[in-house]
């Protein structure tokens, strides 16, 4: 996730000067650019890291020495393992250590699936964007497939697939939790279950997000999409907001607004705009410090560095 940030950052700051239509109820709306689609899904999988990182806070808890859930009488240092191993706390109560079992692959399961929101949501952007209708970027052969009878056809296979695992994982927590959201504390033989539902879970989003990042360098974006006469009203907005600017009063605004639906208006202005997180201002930088941020509550390192020196030491 991390590196694919990257990627989506990177093209970001290659596409920020296409303009690109963006919609709202699927009906055009206004002008977007592809270096606010871009940048939007590297935010919204820092969003989706953060998620992963409170979950990985969770599960970096000592619960050695739990035993069965209830302690042992022998004189264990649970501190001293805790240490040793290179987490960051401990379960302390051994039944709540226990009850972590069922819970931890829940909070995994949330995470998991806003993952998935997300990269669905690109995969059906990726295969609408490609459509003739649209035509607003193009795949090379190696994400496509043809057609048993129609040798035109150049079908986004691998982005509808993506789609597909992206949905089937957005059922994973309604699967971990009915599997366990009936138990009583302690131990059940239920949990193993979730070993068949959740390690196939991670293995399908590690796919999803490998095949993504093999993807992104390779599509091609469509240039000057918003020469074409139908997308001039995209720029009303502009307009109304520039009379406003102006001083302009609302009788003649509300004239206006009505000649660009009747399809009679024509724009010859520039977009500007320049607040934060805007077309003119795409706040990479700030993203990117955003990412570094969350980044740094995994400590993978001192995790690494304690197993090293516990090897050591044998």
């Amino acid at each position: 996730m991390h590196q694919l940030v990257h990627t989506f950052l990177l093209a970001s700051k290659q596409h920020q000067a296409v303009l690109l239509p963006g919609y709202t109820h699927l009906q055009i709306g206004m002008v977007s650019s592809f270096g606010l689609w871009f940048g939007a899904y590297a935010e919204s999988l820092i969003d989706d890291l953060r998620l992963l990182e409170s979950t990985y806070q969770i599960v970096n808890q000592n619960p050695l020495g739990s035993a069965a859930g209830y302690g042992s009488s022998f004189p264990l240092n649970r501190k001293m393992t805790t240490d040793l191993l290179g987490f960051h706390d401990l379960n302390y109560n051994v039944v709540h250590a226990q009850m972590g079992r069922g819970k931890t692959e829940l909070f995994l399961s949330f995470a998991l699936a806003a993952v998935a929101h997300t990269l669905g949501k690109l995969a059906m952007d990726v295969t609408l964007f490609c459509n003739q209708n649209f035509m607003f970027l193009s795949l090379p052969k190696e994400l496509t497939t043809g057609s048993s009878i129609m040798p035109h056809k150049k079908n986004p296979d691998v982005f509808e697939l993506i789609r597909a695992k992206c949905n089937q994982l957005l059922s994973l927590p309604q699967t971990v939790s009915l599997i366990t959201s009936n138990l009583p504390s302690g131990y059940h033989r239920d949990f193993q279950i979730l070993k068949e539902t959740v390690f196939p879970a991670i293995a399908t989003m590690k796919s999803c997000l490998e095949i993504i990042q093999f993807a992104m360098p390779l599509i091609e974006v469509h240039q000057n999409i918003l020469d074409d006469s139908k997308y001039q009203h995209l720029y009303t907005v502009e307009a109304v907001n520039q009379e406003v600017l102006n001083g302009l009063p609302s009788e003649r605004r509300i004239k206006n607004r009505k000649n660009g639906g009747e399809g009679t208006f024509h724009f010859e202005g520039k977009i500007q705009h320049t607040h934060e997180g805007s077309i003119g201002n795409l706040s990479l930088p700030e993203i990117k410090q955003k990412l570094e941020k969350v980044w740094s509550g995994f400590n993978f390192t001192a995790v690494s560095q304690a197993i090293e020196r516990l090897i050591g030491k044998n």
